[in-house]
């Protein structure tokens, strides 16, 4: 459990108890005679989102002299915020406990003293950085929990968890205990969005096609826009950021690279390409570098076109003819999408990126030490192969090799490098989803899946047989039986310090962790559906359904999230954040419920220049957002220009956005726009997204630069 050590039991290093700050005083001490700090690692891969990959701190080859420097460097770190010092002292704490055993094992009288003193500082955490946990949940005797947090156990690690809901502009962090520690507001639904170092978030919304960069109050700092965006990016070391898009081609021009006519779709095709821009500015950047997976095709096809080659004898090329018969059966949901990366992955020790391109049930590695000229090649860079596939793994039909039997990846997610520091470190660690779209389909489960890449300075060994090793995994995740955990789509997994692995099983917003073993230890619901919250005892909705192989259908719920992100209490990012947590998703008010009869058509209705504005509560709108609808009529072409303010009196003032807490209230300005007018000769709409905290006032008007307030209205939401 997630909760300080019983009292009323006997010591767990059986030594007699020190005070606190005596403990304090002499752990101090203790630092001065050790001497040093826990050197980490410099190199770190993006594979979670974060910049700082590195552990809590190296417990493991430091003894009982790395745990009491741990506890110590945490309690000390006055730029921290407590909270996050007093997780971060926590899983130094849980740690040393789980290292140590019960009775403290076989130790000398230097380590008997040293884990005397961490064991009294441990005891004081609460006291000692004036925070409260709360209360462990689920509690004894309470209802069967659906939503928020729904197990935690010892061995769990200690950190906060990011996810976006898919219907819900904000941004969320939880704690450890399931509470929310933190929420960027934002005016936008995104993917998915990844905490940066100073605390803001990258995120790519598809609708927009654009990248974002936002502070640590929800304010974009930089955006760039690139036609076509999808499904994953990345913060580079540099500070560049690579963006994953699409490109299209004809149906004649894929015919002439060599594409069977029988399968190419009458509207041409998809391919992927990666664009890395160097952000210049609030808005805009410089491309300063380009890979097209069009530039490494090879078919067996048509002699006579483009491309001909033999496909086996060609593992560094793309067939272009493998998966176009699968998707002209997918064609409805994705009728040109040939490729389908939906995953990215830098490595900058090898400078090499990892794509998961899922209509090929495989990943791929290529490299990023080539110039754009290169990276259209098939020479130069450190692998010396120029853009081609450096390795791929998965399913060697894909490139001649094999057969179904040999399939090992089924449109996997979130494929990527174990970054240093942690259990695993430079192997690959990937949702196996177990789905696909393939007349010969025989598996039906999921599967989080570990191998070791069979490394070969900067290429990789291939066997006699023509593919590529392993042939055994280094570790796996299935349930027990396998059918019971599948998820269809989306979905991920991380590795985290303790060597337990996050899994975020998305269709159904379910994010836990694993022991390796195999034991679930923590687990979280995310209680957001279409409309808002749900209480505890709801269940999620089916939102749609996936047909199968098989004929049938997989649900995916309300309550969907592409993935979640697991951040260590020490992360740079956590240190610029207030993170006091408030109250559980699952447990605040329903706006809608509270405001519903209040926001009635005409209620705000006020006569402005021989026009009446009516404005009303959304419930249950198509994309299930929660919004106010501003609806005019006469609609007439200058009210393009209205402008509208939209002030949120939260029912906690803590729920609202830092910069905005000494306003007391979180100001909502918009106006109608190409965007978000729509009109007819009778009547245009604007529609403005609502906070997912508790509202106890709205205060609403419009505004003009030259007249001031044109009109206000105020309700209490709570009368």
């Amino acid at each position: 459990m997630l909760r300080g050590r019983n009292r009323g039991r006997a010591g767990l290093f059986d030594f007699p108890r020190v005070a606190v700050v005596w403990a304090l005083a002499a752990l101090a001490v203790v630092a001065v005679l050790v001497g040093g700090v826990i050197a980490r690692g410099t190199v770190v891969y993006a594979d979670g989102g974060a910049d700082a990959r590195d552990k809590v701190v190296d417990e493991s080859s430091g003894g009982m002299r790395g745990y009491a420097l741990g506890v110590l460097r945490a309690l000390a770190d006055d730029g921290g915020s407590r909270w996050a010092r007093y997780w971060r002292a926590r899983a130094v704490c849980d740690a040393a406990m789980g290292a140590y055993g019960p009775d403290g094992g076989d130790r000398g009288p230097r380590e008997r003293f040293l884990a005397a003193l961490v064991e009294g500082v441990c005891d004081g955490l609460e006291g000692r950085l004036w925070v409260n946990p709360g209360g462990y949940l689920p509690r004894e005797g309470e209802e069967e929990r659906t939503v928020g947090l729904v197990a935690s156990e010892r061995g769990a690690a200690v950190g906060y968890v990011l996810f976006t809901g898919r219907w819900h502009d904000d941004v969320f962090l939880v704690d450890p205990l399931g509470r929310v520690a933190y929420r960027w507001p934002m005016d936008l639904t995104f993917y998915h969005g990844k905490m940066l170092d100073n605390g803001g978030i990258l995120a790519t919304t598809n609708r927009q096609r654009r990248a974002f960069e936002f502070d640590a109050w929800g304010n974009v700092v930089w955006e760039y826009v690139i036609p076509r965006l999808h499904h994953d990016f990345l913060k580079m070391p540099n500070g560049n950021v690579m963006l994953l898009s699409k490109n299209f081609k004809t149906r004649e021009e894929v015919i002439a690279a060599g594409g069977n006519p029988e399968f190419v779709h009458e509207n041409g095709l998809d391919y992927d390409f990666l664009v890395e821009v160097r952000p210049t500015g609030a808005s805009g950047g410089e491309v300063v570098w380009r890979w097209s997976a069009w530039d490494h095709m090879v078919q067996d096809f048509d002699p006579s076109k483009a491309n001909y080659g033999v496909v086996a004898e060609h593992p560094e090329l793309i067939d272009l003819n493998y998966a176009l018969e699968m998707i002209r059966d997918y064609r409805k949901i994705s009728p040109n999408d040939w490729i389908h990366t939906n995953a990215l992955d830098y490595n900058p020790e090898l400078e090499q990126i990892m794509l998961s391109p899922r209509h090929f049930s495989e990943l791929w590695i290529i490299d990023r030490s080539t110039t754009t000229a290169e990276a259209r090649g098939h020479s130069g860079g450190n692998g010396g192969m120029g853009g081609d596939l450096l390795y791929r793994w998965g399913n060697p039909r894909a490139h001649g090799r094999g057969d179904v039997g040999d399939q090992r990846l089924f449109w996997q997610h979130q494929t990527h490098w174990i970054a240093p520091g942690l259990p695993g470190a430079g192997n690959v660690l990937l949702f196996n989803n177990g789905s696909e779209f393939s007349g010969d389909y025989k598996r039906r489960y999921s599967s989080v899946d570990e191998f070791a890449l069979p490394v070969d300075g900067y290429g990789y060994r291939r066997d006699e047989d023509g593919t590529y090793p392993p042939d055994e995994l280094a570790w796996t995740y299935t349930a027990d039986p396998p059918e019971d955990f599948y998820a269809s789509v989306i979905s991920g997994a991380q590795r985290l310090p303790n060597g337990n692995t996050l899994v975020v099983d998305g269709t159904t917003g379910t994010i836990f962790q694993v022991t390796p073993d195999g034991r679930t230890v923590w687990k979280y619901v995310v209680p957001l559906d279409r409309r808002s919250h749900m209480r505890q005892g709801e269940q999620p909705s089916v939102w749609r359904a996936y047909p199968t192989p098989q004929g049938g259908n997989e649900p995916v719920l309300t309550n969907t999230i592409y993935r979640a992100y697991w951040y260590p209490p020490d992360h740079p990012g956590l240190q610029a954040l207030d993170l006091t947590p408030g109250g559980y998703l699952e447990e605040l008010p329903d706006v809608f419920d509270l405001a519903h009869a209040a926001f009635v058509a005409g209620e705000f209705g006020e006569q402005v220049a021989s026009a009446e504005f009516d404005i009303y509560l959304d419930i249950d709108g198509d994309d299930g957002a929660r919004r106010l609808n501003y609806f005019k009529q006469p609609c007439a072409e200058e009210d393009s220009q209205a402008k509208f303010f939209l002030h949120i009196f939260a029912a906690d003032a803590g729920d609202l956005p830092v910069n905005r807490r000494e306003h007391g209230f979180e100001n909502l300005d918009f106006n109608f726009d190409l965007s978000e007018v729509k009109g007819s000769e009778d009547w245009c709409i604007a529609m403005r997204r609502l906070p997912d905290y508790a509202i106890e006032r709205i205060r609403t008007g419009q505004y003009t630069d030259e007249a001031g307030e044109l009109w206000r209205a105020e309700i209490d939401v709570n009368e």
